[in-house]
């Protein structure tokens, strides 16, 4: 179990926000910014890069509570909630729009996106107010809608997503570096599209991917020197309960080795979930799919180190995990508990990136 978690350590090492951003400037170096603001789950580490490279610049960051740790000193941050948006995302975005609007007209902007940023800054279009969101995030988080649609119902509440929040910008030129947590890279889903350039504008801009799931499972593959890797696919843009019996035939018909999907799986949730997030409740359905087995072991989590409204990034599974009890547990949305329970969770603490999801299975 513990080389699976190895593994996935290597992973996410390589697309680190700090490491990434840091590549990015060294690799392709850019002029030195009047103003780095960073927003997402990553933009602590990525704001850490970006600070070393332009110590003398001023730094916004806007994270998720409790990944603030290692703010460069002087930082102005703002903590607020993920997945679902709490006062703490309307002050975000509201000083979003103030320092943007206010920079002169010489001004360079360095902005740092990452995943998790819909939630953590919002200006909502004046009709709405923070129940309302609340209450539309909660429904499409519940319903299993992809990412994609989830950002295009953000960026019709939202004055600042969907390249608004660059609408306003007065300087000469913006430049938006970002981890992508989305299928395709797209920059206009990232983030609901926080840091796109808007349908019209009078500035410089330039975007970079600097970190993606495709580089995470590259490094993972690397890492792997002992296991031959027999699978190096993104393809987990699917609900749960259709991934996980097509994941455990493959392994289970497969041959052995070492196994790697990425992507963002998909789940619909009851009207009172338990605990646990997608991962959990994968890892738990796995769990079953492979029950018996002697020669599978998975692993099943998120690269920012969160899964749902929880502290585990996910969890590792083989052959011995289920129990008839998980199937309560999978009914209920409390995936979690029961996979706490069997010692099953992985945690690691906050990670310093977002690229969606991993699973790596070894058969052996």
């Amino acid at each position: 179990m513990t080389d699976l978690t190895t593994l996935f350590q290597a992973g996410v090492a390589a697309v680190r926000g700090d490491s990434a951003v840091a590549a990015s400037l060294t690799t392709a170096p850019i002029a030195p910014p009047d103003r780095i603001i960073a927003v997402g789950k990553a933009a602590t580490a990525m704001a850490q890069a970006a600070h070393m490279a332009f110590p003398k610049v001023p730094v916004l960051i806007i994270t998720k509570y409790g990944h603030a740790a290692g703010a460069p000193a002087g930082a102005e941050v703002i903590e607020a909630a993920h997945p679902v948006l709490d006062s703490q995302s309307l002050m975000a975005g509201a000083r979003l729009l103030e320092v943007t609007g206010t920079m002169a007209p010489t001004s360079h902007l360095l902005l740092l996106i990452s995943g998790g940023a819909s939630a953590l800054a919002e200006a909502p279009q004046t009709a709405l107010g923070l129940e309302d969101l609340r209450h539309r995030a909660q429904e499409m988080l519940a319903s299993g809608a992809d990412i994609h649609a989830m950002n295009a119902a953000r960026k019709e509440m939202s004055r600042i997503k969907g390249g608004k929040l660059l609408a306003g910008f007065p300087g000469a030129a913006a430049t938006t570096l970002t981890i992508s947590d989305v299928e395709g890279d797209d920059l206009t889903v990232i983030g609901s599209g926080l840091g796109a350039a808007p349908s019209t504008y009078g500035f410089t801009f330039e975007t970079r991917i600097v970190a993606s799931n495709a580089i995470a499972r590259a490094a993972v593959a690397q890492a792997a020197q002992k296991h031959p890797v027999q699978t190096n696919d993104e393809t987990l843009y699917d609900d749960i309960h259709t991934l996980a019996p097509r994941i455990a035939k493959a392994l289970k018909q497969g041959p052995e080795g070492l196994h790697i999907w990425g992507g963002e799986p998909t789940v619909i949730l009851p009207p009172d979930p338990g605990r646990g997030g997608r991962n959990q409740a994968l890892a738990a359905l796995l769990a079953r799919e492979i029950a018996g087995t002697t020669d599978l072991q998975i692993l099943v989590a998120g690269t920012d180190g969160t899964d749902g409204p929880t502290d585990a990034a996910g969890a590792i599974v083989d052959g011995t995990t289920w129990e008839p009890a998980g199937q309560n547990a999978l009914d209920r949305a409390d995936s979690g508990s029961w996979l706490a329970q069997r010692g099953a969770l992985l945690t690691t603490g906050p990670t310093g990136t977002n690229v969606m999801d991993l699973v790596i299975a070894l058969k052996s």
